[in-house]
């Protein structure tokens, strides 16, 4: 119950807060992409992470408040790309006692990106354009799957009142993610919104969803909203050896995989995912193929397009968002 209460009060206070963080600097003030690039940057590292997700209020007669979320992980960050206007981030999952590496999400970052992707239907992403207005002083974040395949994007600027450095997103449509779509199949979309805030010990990235059944049509009924709550406290006391193991044999096919999603991400349409929510007929090939190289074994550019050509296609022409 005290978490439960504690998350509707943080999603209470975030709706008092979050138009003075999401609106546009003051006159006068000049966006500082430099300033903003380093804050992205201080995510990279290793981390403890926790994470908690609370259902707060309930918008459905009849629906019952599911169960809270706990789970934990060691994950560290790594900076694959580091441009002035673009930073991408690589997580990696260990665990501590096995040394199992498992690679986790990814997020990109662009300042006053042109495009982003956005989850419009069930296994579709479509690319749309960006006005100027949108975009100026703004960073988009778009998040992956283990896979590579899309999942959100998010735009919004950083803000520092107080000496506090925060990003916030506008409200974007997403995917369930594999916490609920194991369990659960009474809804299809999460719309949220993201707040990624640097602390004195890491960082932390709160989220604050609504769960929605969407129909063909683009309409949803709003089931409930939850809030999510992910805190990265840099650690020492971790060995990441493995991780960066991984990565540094792998890193090259990854890249690889990305150029593939960049084929179908970086105009319009966009695209469309034959798999089942899961993703697994993707995730599983693609990480033996991950696994063969670390083996060094070589696997040719010809394989992962087998991958792509059977379970991604264009996505059919644009219909309504249901941002």
């Amino acid at each position: 119950m005290k978490s439960t209460l504690a998350a509707a009060l943080a999603l209470s206070a975030f709706a008092t807060g979050i138009a003075g963080a999401q609106a546009p600097r003051p006159v006068g003030t000049t966006p500082d992409p430099a300033r903003d690039r380093a804050s992205i940057l201080a995510m990279q590292g290793e981390h403890m992470v926790d994470f908690a997700f609370d259902e707060t209020v309930l918008l459905q007669p009849g629906y019952e408040r599911h169960p809270a979320m706990r789970s934990g992980g060691d994950e560290v960050v790594i900076v694959v790309e580091a441009t002035p206007t673009r930073v991408v981030l690589q997580h990696i999952l260990v665990d501590a006692k096995s040394g199992h590496v498992t690679k986790h999400w990814r997020q990109d970052w662009t300042y006053e990106a042109p495009t982003r992707f956005e989850f419009s239907a069930d296994q579709t992403w479509t690319v749309r354009a960006l006005s100027p207005e949108e975009t100026r002083g703004a960073w988009t974040q778009c998040v992956y799957e283990v896979s590579d395949a899309p999942r959100y994007c998010g735009t919004g600027k950083w803000s520092y009142d107080n000496g506090i450095a925060t990003w916030t997103s506008d409200s974007t449509a997403r995917p369930l993610p594999r916490r609920e779509y194991t369990k659960r199949d009474d809804y299809n979309v999460v719309i949220g919104i993201n707040r990624h805030t640097l602390t004195p010990n890491g960082w932390t990235h709160e989220q604050f969803n609504t769960k929605a059944l969407r129909e063909p049509d683009g309409s949803r009924v709003e089931l409930a909203r939850e809030f999510g709550f992910n805190d990265y406290q840099k650690t020492t006391d971790i060995d990441f050896t493995p991780a960066y193991d991984y990565w540094n044999a792998t890193s090259g096919f990854w890249a690889r995989v990305r150029a593939h999603w960049d084929g179908f991400l970086s105009q319009p349409p966009g695209v469309h995912l034959k798999t089942k929510i899961d993703g697994m007929a993707m995730i599983i090939p693609l990480f033996e193929q991950a696994e063969a190289i670390q083996g060094g074994k070589p696997v040719d550019d010809a394989a992962i397009g087998e991958v792509f050509a059977q379970w991604v296609e264009v996505a059919p022409a644009p219909a309504v968002a249901g941002r």
